[in-house]
């Protein structure tokens, strides 16, 4: 569809609807930079590229639907059984299945992490079929004014969690015994062997860690968008960008790169087109890249 400049100028221009688009944008990608924080903690430390992250976000929201349905749970608090679940999974898929593949050739273990993503998404679609799941929550159409911004209270408890979750996250790898052993097999594993660190123990906690991360993600995002397992590959494709854009492996570069996407899906959004969004995404990773190859936040070498 052709671009209305009459309409794009005008858009500009309001100054009110461009503040809140940017509010919402940067709500919604602070959920973004949690469910990506997942994809750069695992490749971070395992270097091991989770193609079955969209999957694993789309059994987080499929699980907090259940969890709402059957037994009365507000998404946000489905987000703890959601994320232990998760963590198990993870945990054993790393355990028992990944470690066994990560020293072989990368091309082995894309192909590994794509045939799990296809059973996971093939399983969900067996299960729950092809029709959207939502749910409401009391909060859903609830709103409050801070001058001119009109914030909705769903993404602000979305963003809210986003945001205390990823603190926890920043503080159990500076400050915990674990967390700290994880980040030096991360930086040095020879070191971290001859230490006696169990690299492999290490590397399923931060896999199921990950997984964690995603899922509290998915039970989040749920209150953002209907689930359908047609959008797990959209949301391993929009982790890539955001880990990418931000720097792979940082935590910090995760986070803005999700804010970064959201604000930029907004604004194409209103300004353009809705469905503009992916090309403004990708369009933004491009000049990113150009400009500083390794990511906002990546290190040089």
């Amino acid at each position: 569809m052709a671009l209305d400049l009459t309409s794009f100028w005008l858009a500009i221009s309001n100054g009110e609807l461009m503040a809140n688009t940017l509010v919402k944008g940067t709500l919604t990608g602070l959920v973004y930079g949690l469910m990506a924080l997942g994809l750069s903690v695992i490749f971070g430390v395992v270097r091991v590229v989770n193609f079955a992250h969209g999957e694993m976000m789309v059994v987080g929201m499929y699980g907090a639907w259940l969890l709402a349905v059957h037994a009365g749970l507000d998404p946000l608090l489905a987000m703890p059984v959601m994320a232990a679940l998760l963590f198990a999974g993870g945990y054993l898929l790393q355990r028992g299945l990944i470690n066994r593949f990560v020293t072989r050739p990368e091309h082995v273990q894309f192909l590994l992490l794509v045939a799990v993503a296809m059973i996971l998404a093939n399983t969900a679609l067996m299960l729950f079929g092809p029709d959207a799941r939502t749910v409401q929550v009391d909060y859903a159409f609830d709103s409050i004014l801070v001058g001119p911004l009109i914030l909705d209270l769903i993404r602000i408890y979305a963003a809210g969690f986003a945001i205390l979750l990823t603190l926890l996250l920043f503080a159990f790898f500076r400050f915990t015994l674990t967390g700290k052993a994880i980040r030096a097999a991360a930086d040095n594993l020879l070191g971290a062997q001859v230490i006696g660190l169990d690299h492999q123990r290490l590397y399923a906690l931060t896999f199921g860690i990950g997984a964690a991360a995603v899922g509290a993600g998915g039970c989040l995002m749920l209150l953002l968008i209907d689930a359908t397992p047609m959008i797990a590959s959209d949301f391993t494709i929009l982790g890539f960008i955001i880990v990418i854009l931000g720097g792979l492996g940082s935590l910090m570069g995760a986070l803005v790169g999700g804010i970064l996407i959201g604000v930029s899906e907004a604004l194409a959004g209103t300004l353009i087109e809705p469905s503009m969004k992916s090309m403004v995404s990708f369009g933004l990773l491009i000049l990113v890249l150009l400009i500083r190859p390794q990511g906002l936040f990546g290190r040089r070498g």
